[in-house]
């Protein structure tokens, strides 16, 4: 059996804090780099139960915050109409210390299997680069060119996904971490839900660098303009977000950007933030401000810029 704690919370009496300590574990294996991961039966449904993981860059602090960044990033692109993975966060007890966890719900089943899409990219005979190489311009013609699912349809999904990841800052979607979910018996193929959103919200920075973020502007300038930069390359080069945002390029991105910004609700975002129990205030603060921040200074800076193209342009129509 599953217990719960309560423990008070801003705001609130209590909050409900999930153990997963006791859940019964499978023999399933997920791969990937981040932390260590079993798969577990909560509500008789299985999970993906991911581990925090060790620090890479900031040695000071004991374990990253990828399942704190994990929750969130999946419930934004859920609150923006983008279907993302379940998550959970909970706690589990192992060699007598007591970790914040995420559950992540497997959303394969029986003869229902998750296809990458870098597996997708093998299948383009005449590509130059294998499945794993994320330039842009190989991703977007590997995009064009398969036919499991409908192009169009999958263009428009790659750009939306990409302007969530860069307001919410995530330095790692690569083509192993998005894909589809292949029916075995019926040889169908659907988009999988958005998943491993780990990287994103800074999960290095522990509450030293938070509090230095909020208080130096240029600390904070250059947690927008410059780091985190995207998972996918341009010309050999990781993509700056508000470089290649801002200059307004690319059409299927200002379309993307269009149709993202109007769906993003701070309100409903802040809310979700500050129900979460397992963090301190100055998380909360930090996170919400980071959010508020790249939304502002990266995406409506640049659908403004946008507009005033679009206006230029139609006046410069009207006058010929």
């Amino acid at each position: 059996m599953v217990s719960q704690r309560k423990i008070p919370s801003d705001g609130e009496e209590c909050v409900n804090m999930v153990d997963f300590t006791d859940c019964p574990v499978r023999n399933k294996a997920y791969a990937g780099a981040n932390g260590s991961k079993i798969s577990i039966i909560y509500n008789n449904e299985q999970y993906m139960l991911k581990f925090p993981a060790l620090p890479k860059k900031n040695k000071d602090i004991s374990y990253a915050n990828g399942c704190i960044s994990e929750y969130i990033g999946c419930n934004i692109f859920e609150s923006v109409g983008i279907e993302a993975q379940n998550t959970i966060l909970g706690t589990y007890r192992r060699n007598g210390k007591e970790k914040i966890v995420v559950a992540c719900k497997d959303f394969t089943s029986p003869g229902v299997v998750l296809q990458d899409f870098a597996s997708l990219k093998n299948t383009i005979i005449d590509s130059e680069h294998n499945g794993y190489g994320t330039e842009l311009d190989d991703i977007l013609s590997a995009i064009e060119e398969q036919t499991a699912v409908d192009p169009i349809m999958l263009k428009e999904w790659f750009w939306d996904v990409f302007i969530v990841d860069a307001f919410i800052g995530n330095w790692d979607r690569h083509n192993g971490n998005w894909g589809f979910l292949y029916n075995t018996i019926t040889d169908e193929m659907k988009l999988a839900p958005v998943f491993d959103c780990g990287s994103c919200m800074y999960p290095q920075a522990d509450e030293e660098i938070m509090k230095a973020v909020l208080e130096n502007k240029e600390e904070m300038n250059k947690r927008i303009f410059t780091i985190p930069l995207s998972g996918i390359r341009s010309n050999g080069k990781k993509i700056n977000y508000f470089n290649f945002i801002s200059s307004l390029e690319n059409q299927d991105c200002n379309k993307a950007l269009k149709r993202i910004i109007p769906r993003i609700n701070m309100s409903k975002i802040s809310e979700m933030i500050d129900e979460i129990p397992y963090i301190s205030d100055l998380q909360k603060t930090f996170y919400k401000t980071m959010l508020s921040e790249r939304k502002e200074r990266i995406l409506d800076f640049s659908l403004e810029k946008l507009k005033k193209r679009e206006i230029k342009r139609s006046k410069f129509n009207m006058e010929r």
